[in-house]
């Protein structure tokens, strides 16, 4: 049984928010084995960024957003709160539009959270050197690539699947 575009707009919101907060977990994991010693709500938070020159690229697209839009410049002391901002905003809208797409096809299928999860990672790809925020795709080490694209997987599979669990009764 297909879903109301609404209620697919509202299980992709909601199955978004919790594929962030898996890839986040993950990749708080792999800081932490790397070395990293903060705290979970100070990594999460962003609270070691202080200036734009710290911020990555989450933090710069929406600063560009939000400055292009309403011609005003953000001091520093946005940084860490757009970089969170941006993060949480792009892992959730993405969910939305991963409601959208599956919310139009007969079943949910998890390993949909597959090729999702592909064109998460490639598009950050394009768009980001594009935008001038990262190096080309072929600048970067197959280790970057496969860390990145593993949270990225992480992502996308726990969005699948929230998305199904949220609609096992119509699906």
């Amino acid at each position: 049984m297909m879903v109301t575009p609404l209620g697919a707009v509202v299980r992709g919101l909601i199955a978004g928010t919790v594929g962030t907060v898996a890839m986040d977990t993950l990749l708080y994991a792999e800081y932490r084995r790397g070395g990293g010693k903060s705290g979970v709500r100070r990594w999460e938070f962003s609270e070691d960024i202080k200036t734009w020159d710290d911020a990555p690229a989450p933090a710069q697209v929406g600063r560009r957003l939000f400055e292009g839009m309403f011609r005003h410049e953000l001091p520093n002391s946005r940084a860490a709160l757009v970089n969170n901002l941006t993060h949480w905003a792009f892992g959730i809208l993405n969910g939305a539009a991963y409601g959208v797409v599956v919310g139009s096809v007969p079943k949910a299928r998890i390993w949909y959270g597959v090729p999702f999860a592909a064109t998460v990672w490639g598009t950050g790809y394009v768009v980001l050197p594009a935008a001038g925020l990262y190096s080309p795709i072929w600048d970067y080490s197959i280790k970057v690539l496969a860390k990145d694209l593993t949270a990225h997987l992480v992502y996308g599979l726990t969005t699948a699947t929230a998305y199904k669990v949220l609609g096992s009764r119509d699906d």
